[in-house]
């Protein structure tokens, strides 16, 4: 690698009870379920052999349980940034799309659209996640300039980096998967993004994985 190009390795957190549910977490603190341990496991088996020089994770319990799997037997220290937390949706969060259409039909129309702009009382638009988990991703990669970092992080979020380094509007739809335990690479250089690797999922072979949120 380049001195001044920076790698980053995005990996989504593995999976949960409400994943396998169809549950909306948002910021809810969901523990990874068996299966989510093990491709937790196996991510960290895969990544045993690169050159990690930082580890960041959103700060929720699914993430940090698969950072620590991460970095279990090395010396790296998690650094827990909030910015790469997951699609806050206030009134959703912990119900099923299904349940919540009687309360709230109107909010789960505009949920499950995915429209850019759709208000959720007590969460954030998808304007505003992208804003949020944006920022936050090009600033860690600002601060590691040249080295290769890991990033623990959830669905909504390499929905968002997707969309920035490919320049897909947010008003349209995804064509792509987001599995659970799944490595993405990015290459950044001169401030210029670029995705050499997208949904790897190789090392979870005999686990299996979730392709979407």
């Amino acid at each position: 690698m380049a001195m001044n190009k920076t790698e980053l390795i995005v990996v989504r957190h593995g999976e949960t009870a409400w994943n396998a549910d169809g549950r909306i977490q948002g910021h809810q603190p969901v523990p990874l379920n068996d299966r989510g341990r093990k491709q937790a496991s196996l991510l960290g088996k895969r990544l045993a052999s690169e050159r990690v020089d930082a580890i960041f994770s959103s700060d929720l319990l699914r993430t940090v349980q698969t950072a620590e799997a991460i970095c279990e037997g090395t010396n790296l220290t998690i650094v827990m940034d909030p910015g790469l937390r997951e699609w806050s949706l206030g009134v959703l969060e912990g119900k099923h799309p299904r349940d919540s259409r009687v309360d709230h039909p109107e909010l789960v129309d505009a949920y499950e659209r995915g429209d850019p702009d759709g208000a959720i009382p007590g969460g954030e638009t998808i304007r505003e996640r992208f804003t949020r988990t944006t920022s936050c991703l090009r600033r860690i990669a600002g601060a590691h300039e040249g080295q290769q970092v890991v990033v623990v992080t959830h669905g909504g979020v390499l929905d968002d980096l997707y969309r920035m380094v490919n320049e897909l509007p947010l008003d349209v739809r995804k064509d792509f998967d987001l599995y659970n335990g799944g490595i993405h690479r990015f290459e950044v250089e001169e401030g210029r993004w670029s995705m050499t690797v997208w949904g790897d999922v190789d090392h979870l072979s005999e686990v299996g994985s979730l392709a979407d949120w």
